[in-house]
Protein backbone atom coordinates (compact mmCIF):
# COMPACT_ATOMS: atom_id res chain seq x y z
CA UNK A 1 0.00 0.00 0.00
CA UNK A 2 1.32 3.51 -1.23
CA UNK A 3 1.11 5.57 2.06
CA UNK A 4 -0.17 9.23 1.32
CA UNK A 5 -0.50 12.57 3.14
CA UNK A 6 -2.17 15.56 1.94
CA UNK A 7 -1.28 19.01 3.35
CA UNK A 8 -3.96 21.48 2.69
CA UNK A 9 -6.67 18.95 3.06
CA UNK A 10 -9.49 21.09 4.16
CA UNK A 11 -9.64 22.82 0.75
CA UNK A 12 -11.51 22.14 -1.93
CA UNK A 13 -8.83 20.41 -3.88
CA UNK A 14 -7.72 18.50 -0.59
CA UNK A 15 -11.22 17.44 -0.18
CA UNK A 16 -11.66 16.16 -3.52
CA UNK A 17 -7.69 14.25 -2.95
CA UNK A 18 -9.94 12.53 0.33
CA UNK A 19 -12.96 11.50 -1.06
CA UNK A 20 -10.54 9.84 -4.68
CA UNK A 21 -7.66 8.60 -1.44
CA UNK A 22 -10.11 7.29 0.29
CA UNK A 23 -11.46 4.59 -2.14
CA UNK A 24 -8.05 4.09 -4.01
CA UNK A 25 -7.67 0.51 -3.47
CA UNK A 26 -3.98 0.22 -3.22
CA UNK A 27 -4.09 3.59 -1.04
CA UNK A 28 -3.09 4.16 2.80
CA UNK A 29 -4.08 7.63 3.63
CA UNK A 30 -1.95 8.18 6.57
CA UNK A 31 -1.93 12.16 6.77
CA UNK A 32 -4.57 15.03 6.55
CA UNK A 33 -2.69 18.23 7.60
CA UNK A 34 -4.74 21.54 8.00
CA UNK A 35 -3.45 24.62 9.33
CA UNK A 36 -7.04 26.06 10.28
CA UNK A 37 -8.15 22.66 11.61
CA UNK A 38 -5.27 21.37 12.99
CA UNK A 39 -6.73 18.96 15.67
CA UNK A 40 -10.64 18.60 14.57
CA UNK A 41 -12.05 15.75 13.23
CA UNK A 42 -12.29 15.94 9.55
CA UNK A 43 -15.88 14.50 9.37
CA UNK A 44 -16.84 17.80 11.39
CA UNK A 45 -15.00 20.03 8.89
CA UNK A 46 -16.34 18.05 6.04
CA UNK A 47 -19.72 16.34 6.69
CA UNK A 48 -19.89 14.56 3.69
CA UNK A 49 -17.22 12.41 5.23
CA UNK A 50 -19.22 11.16 8.13
CA UNK A 51 -18.52 7.31 9.34
CA UNK A 52 -16.22 7.22 5.88
CA UNK A 53 -13.14 8.97 7.92
CA UNK A 54 -11.85 9.14 11.73
CA UNK A 55 -8.65 10.99 11.31
CA UNK A 56 -7.76 14.18 13.02
CA UNK A 57 -6.51 16.93 11.15
CA UNK A 58 -2.85 17.34 11.72
CA UNK A 59 -0.49 20.03 10.83
CA UNK A 60 1.30 21.30 7.86
CA UNK A 61 4.86 19.81 9.20
CA UNK A 62 6.44 18.54 5.73
CA UNK A 63 9.65 17.47 7.46
CA UNK A 64 7.50 14.87 9.69
CA UNK A 65 4.88 13.74 7.13
CA UNK A 66 8.43 12.62 4.80
CA UNK A 67 9.46 10.47 7.72
CA UNK A 68 5.47 8.28 7.38
CA UNK A 69 4.83 8.75 3.92
CA UNK A 70 5.85 7.64 0.70
CA UNK A 71 4.00 10.19 -1.36
CA UNK A 72 3.20 14.01 -0.38
CA UNK A 73 0.23 15.91 -2.02
CA UNK A 74 0.90 19.63 -1.11
CA UNK A 75 -2.87 21.49 -1.59
CA UNK A 76 -1.75 24.54 -0.88
CA UNK A 77 -1.45 28.49 -1.76
CA UNK A 78 1.66 29.14 -4.09
CA UNK A 79 4.73 29.86 -2.03
CA UNK A 80 4.10 26.54 0.44
CA UNK A 81 5.58 24.28 -1.37
CA UNK A 82 8.31 25.67 -2.65
CA UNK A 83 9.42 27.24 0.95
CA UNK A 84 9.29 23.83 2.81
CA UNK A 85 10.74 21.11 0.30
CA UNK A 86 14.09 20.68 1.01
CA UNK A 87 17.18 17.82 -0.72
CA UNK A 88 16.12 15.62 2.75
CA UNK A 89 12.23 15.42 2.07
CA UNK A 90 13.10 14.73 -1.46
CA UNK A 91 15.03 11.66 -0.64
CA UNK A 92 12.27 10.58 1.63
CA UNK A 93 9.06 11.40 -0.34
CA UNK A 94 7.30 12.00 -3.68
CA UNK A 95 5.46 15.15 -3.96
CA UNK A 96 2.97 16.23 -6.15
CA UNK A 97 2.29 19.91 -5.70
CA UNK A 98 -1.26 21.14 -6.92
CA UNK A 99 0.10 24.94 -6.83
CA UNK A 100 1.75 26.20 -9.29
CA UNK A 101 5.25 26.41 -7.71
CA UNK A 102 7.30 24.09 -9.91
CA UNK A 103 5.21 24.65 -12.93
CA UNK A 104 7.11 27.25 -14.60
CA UNK A 105 10.33 26.78 -15.62
CA UNK A 106 11.65 30.44 -15.96
CA UNK A 107 12.01 31.68 -12.03
CA UNK A 108 11.58 34.96 -13.57
CA UNK A 109 8.48 34.55 -14.94
CA UNK A 110 7.32 32.90 -12.10
CA UNK A 111 8.20 35.99 -9.52
CA UNK A 112 6.58 38.19 -12.25
CA UNK A 113 3.26 36.64 -12.33
CA UNK A 114 2.82 35.57 -9.18
CA UNK A 115 4.30 38.49 -7.39
CA UNK A 116 6.44 36.14 -5.11
CA UNK A 117 9.77 35.59 -4.70
CA UNK A 118 10.65 31.76 -5.73
CA UNK A 119 12.00 29.78 -2.64
CA UNK A 120 13.62 27.14 -3.95
CA UNK A 121 14.53 27.90 -7.30
CA UNK A 122 17.58 24.89 -7.64
CA UNK A 123 14.47 22.15 -7.72
CA UNK A 124 12.41 23.81 -10.67
CA UNK A 125 14.49 22.19 -13.22
CA UNK A 126 13.72 18.46 -12.05
CA UNK A 127 10.41 19.12 -11.24
CA UNK A 128 8.15 17.51 -14.16
CA UNK A 129 4.98 19.14 -15.51
CA UNK A 130 2.22 16.43 -14.53
CA UNK A 131 0.24 16.53 -17.42
CA UNK A 132 -0.46 13.27 -17.87
CA UNK A 133 -1.00 12.48 -21.33
CA UNK A 134 2.07 14.94 -22.54
CA UNK A 135 4.38 13.68 -20.56
CA UNK A 136 3.76 10.00 -19.37
CA UNK A 137 7.05 8.96 -20.05
CA UNK A 138 9.10 11.22 -17.64
CA UNK A 139 6.67 10.93 -14.49
CA UNK A 140 7.72 8.12 -13.53
CA UNK A 141 11.01 8.89 -12.33
CA UNK A 142 10.08 12.51 -10.62
CA UNK A 143 10.65 13.51 -7.37
CA UNK A 144 8.44 16.95 -7.42
CA UNK A 145 5.31 16.63 -10.10
CA UNK A 146 4.02 19.81 -10.39
CA UNK A 147 0.35 19.40 -10.97
CA UNK A 148 -1.14 21.63 -13.57
CA UNK A 149 -4.08 23.90 -13.01
CA UNK A 150 -7.12 23.91 -14.14
CA UNK A 151 -7.77 26.36 -16.79
CA UNK A 152 -4.55 25.41 -17.98
CA UNK A 153 -4.86 21.60 -18.23
CA UNK A 154 -8.41 22.24 -20.17
CA UNK A 155 -6.67 25.20 -22.48
CA UNK A 156 -3.76 22.81 -23.24
CA UNK A 157 -5.03 19.55 -23.96
CA UNK A 158 -7.88 21.17 -25.95
CA UNK A 159 -5.75 22.93 -28.45
CA UNK A 160 -2.38 20.48 -28.35
CA UNK A 161 -3.19 18.51 -31.25
CA UNK A 162 -3.88 21.91 -33.62
CA UNK A 163 -0.59 23.51 -32.61
CA UNK A 164 1.08 20.14 -32.97
CA UNK A 165 -0.08 19.43 -36.56
CA UNK A 166 0.33 22.53 -37.30
CA UNK A 167 -3.69 23.44 -37.95
CA UNK A 168 -3.92 26.57 -36.34
CA UNK A 169 -1.67 30.02 -36.71
CA UNK A 170 -0.75 29.35 -32.61
CA UNK A 171 -0.16 33.48 -32.41
CA UNK A 172 -4.03 33.82 -33.19
CA UNK A 173 -4.79 31.57 -30.83
CA UNK A 174 -7.70 33.49 -28.33
CA UNK A 175 -9.21 31.62 -25.21
CA UNK A 176 -12.38 31.89 -23.07
CA UNK A 177 -12.34 30.52 -20.01
CA UNK A 178 -15.01 29.98 -17.81
CA UNK A 179 -15.01 28.34 -14.42
CA UNK A 180 -17.51 27.07 -11.26
CA UNK A 181 -16.95 29.29 -7.91
CA UNK A 182 -14.90 26.37 -6.49
CA UNK A 183 -12.08 26.64 -8.57
CA UNK A 184 -11.58 30.26 -6.44
CA UNK A 185 -10.65 28.04 -3.34
CA UNK A 186 -12.62 27.88 0.04
CA UNK A 187 -10.91 31.10 1.86
CA UNK A 188 -13.44 33.40 2.44
CA UNK A 189 -13.54 36.30 -0.31
CA UNK A 190 -15.93 39.02 -0.43
CA UNK A 191 -16.40 38.39 -4.24
CA UNK A 192 -17.14 34.75 -3.75
CA UNK A 193 -20.27 35.21 -1.59
CA UNK A 194 -23.66 34.00 -2.76
CA UNK A 195 -24.98 37.49 -3.35
CA UNK A 196 -21.83 38.35 -5.59
CA UNK A 197 -21.38 35.47 -7.51
CA UNK A 198 -25.22 34.34 -8.03
CA UNK A 199 -27.14 35.56 -10.94
CA UNK A 200 -23.83 36.77 -12.30
CA UNK A 201 -21.41 36.27 -14.99
CA UNK A 202 -18.04 38.46 -15.02
CA UNK A 203 -14.58 38.62 -16.47
CA UNK A 204 -11.55 38.46 -14.08
CA UNK A 205 -7.55 38.74 -14.84
CA UNK A 206 -8.17 40.05 -17.63
CA UNK A 207 -4.57 39.87 -20.01
CA UNK A 208 -3.00 39.18 -16.13
CA UNK A 209 -4.41 36.26 -15.36
CA UNK A 210 -1.59 33.96 -14.03
CA UNK A 211 -2.33 30.87 -15.79
CA UNK A 212 -1.53 32.77 -18.80
CA UNK A 213 2.35 32.16 -18.55
CA UNK A 214 1.75 28.15 -17.94
CA UNK A 215 -0.58 27.60 -20.73
CA UNK A 216 1.95 29.89 -23.46
CA UNK A 217 4.82 27.68 -21.61
CA UNK A 218 3.55 24.44 -22.65
CA UNK A 219 1.53 25.17 -26.30
CA UNK A 220 5.01 26.78 -27.22
CA UNK A 221 6.46 23.13 -26.83
CA UNK A 222 4.22 21.92 -28.73
CA UNK A 223 4.61 25.08 -31.50
CA UNK A 224 8.20 24.60 -31.38
CA UNK A 225 8.92 27.91 -30.98
CA UNK A 226 7.86 30.58 -28.16
CA UNK A 227 3.60 31.82 -28.77
CA UNK A 228 2.33 34.86 -27.26
CA UNK A 229 -1.58 34.11 -26.95
CA UNK A 230 -5.12 35.88 -24.91
CA UNK A 231 -6.74 33.95 -22.32
CA UNK A 232 -9.45 35.61 -20.38
CA UNK A 233 -11.26 33.40 -17.21
CA UNK A 234 -14.96 33.94 -16.17
CA UNK A 235 -16.36 33.13 -12.68
CA UNK A 236 -20.12 31.97 -13.05
CA UNK A 237 -22.79 30.60 -10.74
CA UNK A 238 -22.07 27.18 -10.18
CA UNK A 239 -19.67 24.94 -8.05
CA UNK A 240 -17.45 22.82 -10.20
CA UNK A 241 -16.92 22.96 -14.30
CA UNK A 242 -14.06 24.38 -16.81
CA UNK A 243 -15.53 25.63 -20.03
CA UNK A 244 -12.87 26.69 -22.32
CA UNK A 245 -13.85 28.18 -25.64
CA UNK A 246 -10.67 28.90 -27.89
CA UNK A 247 -10.22 30.10 -31.16
CA UNK A 248 -7.69 30.08 -33.75
CA UNK A 249 -6.89 31.05 -37.35
CA UNK A 250 -6.40 28.19 -39.99
CA UNK A 251 -3.16 27.65 -41.00
CA UNK A 252 -4.13 26.71 -44.33
CA UNK A 253 -7.73 27.79 -46.19
CA UNK A 254 -7.80 24.29 -47.33
CA UNK A 255 -7.88 22.33 -43.91
CA UNK A 256 -10.53 20.59 -43.59
CA UNK A 257 -12.76 19.04 -40.71
CA UNK A 258 -11.63 15.69 -41.43
CA UNK A 259 -8.03 16.86 -41.22
CA UNK A 260 -8.85 18.19 -37.66
CA UNK A 261 -10.52 14.83 -36.98
CA UNK A 262 -7.52 13.23 -37.75
CA UNK A 263 -5.13 15.11 -35.44
CA UNK A 264 -7.00 14.72 -32.26
CA UNK A 265 -7.45 10.91 -32.85
CA UNK A 266 -4.18 10.40 -33.20
CA UNK A 267 -3.30 12.28 -30.08
CA UNK A 268 -6.12 11.12 -27.84
CA UNK A 269 -7.37 7.82 -29.02
CA UNK A 270 -5.66 5.76 -26.78
CA UNK A 271 -6.25 8.15 -24.13
CA UNK A 272 -8.53 7.13 -20.81
CA UNK A 273 -9.61 10.17 -19.73
CA UNK A 274 -9.89 12.25 -22.92
CA UNK A 275 -12.85 11.80 -24.84
CA UNK A 276 -13.16 13.69 -28.31
CA UNK A 277 -16.67 14.26 -29.23
CA UNK A 278 -16.12 15.02 -33.13
CA UNK A 279 -17.10 17.73 -35.41
CA UNK A 280 -19.62 19.64 -34.22
CA UNK A 281 -20.26 18.42 -30.64
CA UNK A 282 -20.28 21.34 -27.81
CA UNK A 283 -19.11 19.68 -24.79
CA UNK A 284 -20.40 20.87 -21.62
CA UNK A 285 -19.53 20.64 -18.14
CA UNK A 286 -22.13 19.21 -16.78
CA UNK A 287 -20.58 15.99 -19.19
CA UNK A 288 -17.95 16.05 -16.83
CA UNK A 289 -18.85 16.54 -13.54
CA UNK A 290 -17.67 14.36 -10.78
CA UNK A 291 -14.83 12.43 -13.07
CA UNK A 292 -11.47 12.72 -14.33
CA UNK A 293 -12.70 12.82 -18.39
CA UNK A 294 -12.02 15.81 -20.65
CA UNK A 295 -14.72 16.33 -23.54
CA UNK A 296 -13.85 18.14 -26.56
CA UNK A 297 -15.22 19.12 -29.84
CA UNK A 298 -14.45 21.44 -32.35
CA UNK A 299 -16.09 23.64 -35.01
CA UNK A 300 -14.82 24.94 -38.27
CA UNK A 301 -15.91 28.24 -39.60
CA UNK A 302 -15.38 28.20 -43.15
CA UNK A 303 -16.45 31.40 -43.45
CA UNK A 304 -13.83 33.26 -40.91
CA UNK A 305 -10.80 30.63 -41.63
CA UNK A 306 -11.06 29.92 -38.16
CA UNK A 307 -11.73 26.89 -35.91
CA UNK A 308 -13.56 26.94 -32.37
CA UNK A 309 -12.27 24.55 -30.12
CA UNK A 310 -14.05 23.59 -26.98
CA UNK A 311 -12.99 21.58 -24.09
CA UNK A 312 -14.63 20.78 -20.58
CA UNK A 313 -14.02 19.14 -17.10
CA UNK A 314 -14.25 18.98 -13.67
CA UNK A 315 -11.90 21.61 -12.10
CA UNK A 316 -11.38 19.58 -8.55
CA UNK A 317 -11.24 16.30 -9.95
CA UNK A 318 -9.11 16.29 -14.00
CA UNK A 319 -8.14 20.03 -13.19
CA UNK A 320 -6.67 19.26 -9.75
CA UNK A 321 -7.17 15.94 -7.55
CA UNK A 322 -8.42 13.64 -9.99
CA UNK A 323 -5.07 14.42 -12.11
CA UNK A 324 -2.92 14.46 -9.14
CA UNK A 325 -3.79 10.84 -8.11
CA UNK A 326 -3.21 10.58 -11.82
CA UNK A 327 -0.06 11.09 -11.35
CA UNK A 328 0.40 9.59 -8.27
CA UNK A 329 -0.47 6.11 -10.32
CA UNK A 330 2.42 6.64 -12.57
CA UNK A 331 4.89 7.67 -10.36
CA UNK A 332 4.17 4.08 -8.97
CA UNK A 333 3.50 2.21 -11.63
CA UNK A 334 -0.26 1.31 -11.17
CA UNK A 335 -2.41 1.31 -13.88
CA UNK A 336 -3.11 5.34 -14.74
CA UNK A 337 -6.46 4.26 -14.41
CA UNK A 338 -6.72 2.78 -10.53
CA UNK A 339 -9.02 4.82 -8.37
CA UNK A 340 -10.53 7.14 -11.22
CA UNK A 341 -12.96 5.16 -13.04
CA UNK A 342 -16.17 7.51 -12.15
CA UNK A 343 -18.72 7.92 -13.85
CA UNK A 344 -19.56 11.36 -14.62
CA UNK A 345 -22.80 12.51 -12.30
CA UNK A 346 -26.08 13.79 -13.93
CA UNK A 347 -28.18 15.70 -13.83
Amino acid sequence: MIKAGIIGATGYAGGELVRLLLRHPEVNLIWLGSRSYNGERYADVYRNMTTLSDSVCRDDNMKELAEEADVIFTATPQGFCAGTVSEDILNKAKIIDLSADFRLKDVAVYEKWYKLQHASPAFIKEAVYGLCELKRKEIPGARIVANPGCYTTCSILTLWPLVREGLIDPDTIIIDAKSGTSGAGRGEKLANLFCEVNENVKAYGVTTHRHTPEIEEQLSYAAGRSICLNFTPHLIPMNRGILVTAYADLSDAGIQGEEIVRAYRAHYDKEPFIRFLGEGVCPETKWVEGSNYTDIGFCLDKRTGRVIAMGALDNLVKGAAGQAVQNMNLLFGLPENTGLEMVPVFP
